[in-house]
């Protein structure tokens, strides 16, 4: 416990002299951009972030260090328009580069770049856009299409992206989506191929076992497709649906108060074991969430504010890492402390997390608190946050620091 609050200390100081040092935030007007007209509609536009983060983990191993260091991520994103009928977008990087997944010369699995989005974009008129490719836009949440340029939070919350590794790669898919408003209702829609080599690989092999790998066992024509769906009402201020890429925090920038509603629909998705043959279940998964975020006067002061509630059907008691059959309730609040905006801001915040599961009678219960040292928004921050995850007799906790720049 010692150890800990020196490490705490130790942060604390180190964004106190991030404030000595901020000279004030330099006019961002949104990264590179190559315009090819003069009025800026023909445009290349390119932004590039990284995410650091030291972490000092309580519960390490005896023969572990307790704290380590790991670029959580370094990502390039590139956009491109030369009418607006038409748009086309790139997104590469790496995540969670540490000491284990780093090769003698670059070569390995986890050193390696990869595409996280390629997609192509195509108007329906002023409103509505279809597209396809390897893309973001997801069904069931806010948090499920949630940006990682701006998150309030250290990091999203982990089981919001429910289908990460199990149908899709790394929260994408490859399908085609069609996404639009009609008034202040905005929609998103996506079908998709099911990924056949996902993160489950096990093989049930007696009654009752079950696992998500319903295209590896039973063949696309019975579980190769997925069906997703986002639907938010913005009662205030309008968000842009420009990108898929859901804001964590405005900072007071805008006054934000959105419903949503969203699912995701995998026929024969997972696979049990009954009588001796391999049998297909339905993986459904709904939820429903509101996101709030305003400014509290004309001293900078900001509130922001998430409540989801997300119901888990992966299968008849299915269980495998992070997902499981049953229920998730998440939220989270953060406030930004009246201040010069052109100087350091700070904004604490704290999120709560409870899974229930069909499988067991022990929740999965995550508590987190931090604060954030905005230097330039959300273009250079640092962040501290204390989490503790529990599960039944097992209790994990860590302390991270994260410096991020984007530009």
């Amino acid at each position: 416990m010692k150890k800990m609050i020196k490490v705490l200390l130790t942060g604390v100081l180190f964004l106190s002299l991030q404030v000595i040092n901020a000279q004030g935030s330099p006019d961002y007007k949104g990264g590179l951009k190559v315009k090819f007209d003069d009025d800026g509609k023909k445009y290349l536009r390119l932004i590039s972030w990284a995410q650091v983060q030291g972490t000092y983990n309580n519960d390490a191993a005896a023969t572990a260090s307790k704290t380590s260091f790991n670029l959580r991520r370094a990502r390039i994103l590139m956009f491109s328009q030369i009418t607006d009928k038409f748009l086309i977008l790139t997104h590469f990087g790496l995540n969670s580069l540490n000491a284990g997944s780093l090769s003698p010369t670059g070569k390995g699995t986890g050193s390696q770049l990869f595409f996280h989005d390629v997609w192509a974009q195509y108007s329906l008129g002023k409103n509505h856009a279809i597209g396809g490719g390897l893309h973001y836009f997801n069904g069931i949440s806010r948090l499920n299409n949630q940006s990682t340029l701006n998150m309030m939070t250290l990091d999203n919350n982990r089981q919001s992206w429910a289908t990460i590794g199990l149908s899709d790669q790394f929260a994408r898919h490859i399908g085609i989506f069609m996404k639009g408003k009609f008034g202040k209702l905005q929609y998103r829609v996506a079908i998709n191929d099911a990924i056949a080599n996902g993160l489950d690989a096990r093989v049930p092999a007696i009654n009752g076992e079950i696992a998500y790998g319903g295209v590896n066992l039973l063949g696309t024509k019975d579980a190769g497709k997925t069906y997703a769906g986002y639907f938010d009402y913005h009662f205030l201020d309008q968000e842009s649906n420009f990108l898929p890429f859901k804001v964590g925090s405005y900072l007071g920038g805008k006054k934000i108060f959105n419903i949503g509603a969203g699912f995701f629909s995998h026929p024969n998705g997972s696979v049990k074991m009954e009588s001796g043959n391999l049998v297909g279940e339905d993986v459904s998964i709904f939820a429903l969430d509101a996101f709030y975020d305003t400014p509290l006067g004309d001293d900078g002061s900001a509130l922001t504010a998430y409540g989801v509630f997300q119901s888990n059907n992966y299968g008849e008691n299915y269980m495998y890492s992070a997902y499981g059959t049953g229920s998730m309730v998440y939220g989270h609040v953060g406030y930004v402390f009246a201040g010069d905006k052109t100087s350091t801001r700070f904004q604490p915040y704290a999120s709560y997390g409870s899974n229930s599961y069909d499988a067991t009678s022990d929740n999965l219960n995550v508590f987190g608190i931090g604060v954030n040292a905005y230097m330039s928004g959300h273009n250079s921050k640092l962040t501290l946050e204390y989490k503790n995850q529990d599960f039944g007799s097992t209790s994990r906790s860590g302390l991270t620091l994260q410096a991020m720049i984007y530009l």
